[in-house]
């Protein structure tokens, strides 16, 4: 008799999901509404800081989120993301100067910072090992769902109803995502009770060293993402759509439907070559959507985009699992996380300087930042090769 393979499909792992969904469409649904909003505030100029101001903070918070997700839990720090994203929500409207506005980016971070370094190391927690890359895919699926369904519903909000309007929804479904946090079961078996000396981290509680292949991958290939966050929503308005978060729900519903498989295809063929598939149809992405300036060549773009990322991302998030440390997997998701940050907030603030709100430029920046794809391509095809981790022996191989 063949041995079954363990199910993923639990309670835990449904709540884990939903709070996910809820959460990415959260702080998600107010990207493409944001670029216009700050001009009509008066701070057209600063539109790359509406993301990398975010993720300064995120990046800033996440050796504390991993130091606190391997000492006082997963689900504490899981609602400490939550809660910032519902406190943000109602505080926009309040203050609605430039400096306000920009400070808000900066506190809103604080959210992608936490939630997801501890969700990823909850999924571990309660999924077994041969299983990791199909799980994180399947919970891709759910954060991916929110991402989409989010800035679609957002541009929609702010179309019929109001701007308040949508940063109230944006504080709602947070809220949601906190009370779905309320009944999920602590995975963490040693646990510490929360004191400030927890969060003195020294240099070594930032980096997790057995994960930087990953991590270098990533802040290479999210460039392109922070780049897109910045530019799109004024490129989609220029190619004459309306809704300015379809492009983001086309690429992140391709994104989806690769998600089903290719997380079971990374457990199965391994990280590795995974990875490189995604990286090269990512730079065909971005060529496609700086080149093709109509609405369908944007879209199609998107589409290509989506399908990149959904083999990129359960992938990436299964090798840092595989390298990392089972008593610091927090730390190891951090520090991917860490990476993940800086690539977009490097992308961010490269696209809105040279952006400048001259519409012209915005081919140019795809095709800039689709070069730091290619170097992402070229360190795995030089790299030394690094066995794949479904084997004890070789989880902790740090060859870089």
């Amino acid at each position: 008799m063949t041995k079954q393979a363990p199910s993923i499909y639990n309670l835990h792992f449904a709540l884990v999901c939903l709070s996910s969904l809820l959460f990415s469409a959260s702080f998600n649904m107010l990207i493409p509404e944001l670029p216009s909003y700050l001009t009509s505030l008066g701070g057209g100029e600063h539109k790359g800081l509406i993301i990398a101001l975010f993720t300064l903070t995120a990046g800033i918070s996440r050796p504390f989120s991993g130091r606190l997700t391997d000492t006082v839990g997963r689900v504490p720090v899981m609602a400490v993301g939550s809660i910032v994203c519902f406190v943000c929500g109602f505080l926009y409207p309040i203050l609605s100067t430039v400096s306000g506005f920009l400070f808000l980016r900066l506190l809103h971070g604080f959210s992608t910072g936490f939630k997801p370094t501890a969700t990823a190391a909850y999924v571990a927690d309660i999924i077994p090992r041969e299983r990791w890359g199909e799980a994180l895919g399947l919970h891709g699926i759910c954060f991916s769902t929110g991402l989409a369904i989010g800035p679609f519903i957002g541009s929609t909000i702010r179309l019929y109803f109001s701007l308040n309007s949508l940063f109230y929804t944006s504080s709602f479904l947070a809220l949601m995502s906190i009370i779905i946090l309320m009944n999920m079961k602590e995975t963490l078996k040693v646990k510490q009770k929360f004191s400030l000396s927890i969060l003195k981290i020294s240099r070594k509680d930032i980096i997790a060293v057995e994960v930087l292949p990953a991590a270098i991958v990533t802040l290479l290939s999210y460039v392109a993402y922070g780049a897109i966050l910045t530019v799109i929503p004024d490129w989609s308005g220029h190619l004459g759509i309306m809704n300015k978060g379809l492009f983001f729900m086309v690429f992140t519903i391709a994104s989806l439907l690769i998600r089903f498989g290719a997380g079971r295809v990374s457990d199965k063929y391994g990280r590795v070559s995974v990875i490189k598939t995604g990286l090269v149809l990512l730079v065909i992405a971005l060529v496609v959507i700086g080149y093709q300036k109509t609405a369908f060549g944007l879209l199609a773009g998107g589409v290509i985009y989506g399908v990149a990322t959904g083999i990129l991302s359960p992938a990436l998030n299964a090798w840092t699992v595989d390298m990392s440390k089972p008593q610091h997997r927090g730390k190891a998701m951090a520090t991917m996380y860490i990476s993940l940050e800086a690539g977009i907030g490097l992308g961010a603030l490269i696209s809105g300087w040279f952006y400048q709100d001259v519409i012209g430029m915005v081919p140019y920046i795809l095709y800039a930042t689709a070069v730091f794809t290619v170097f992402a391509i070229i360190y795995m095809m030089f790299r030394s090769q690094i066995p794949e981790k479904h084997r004890e022996d070789v989880l902790m191989e740090t060859d870089i």
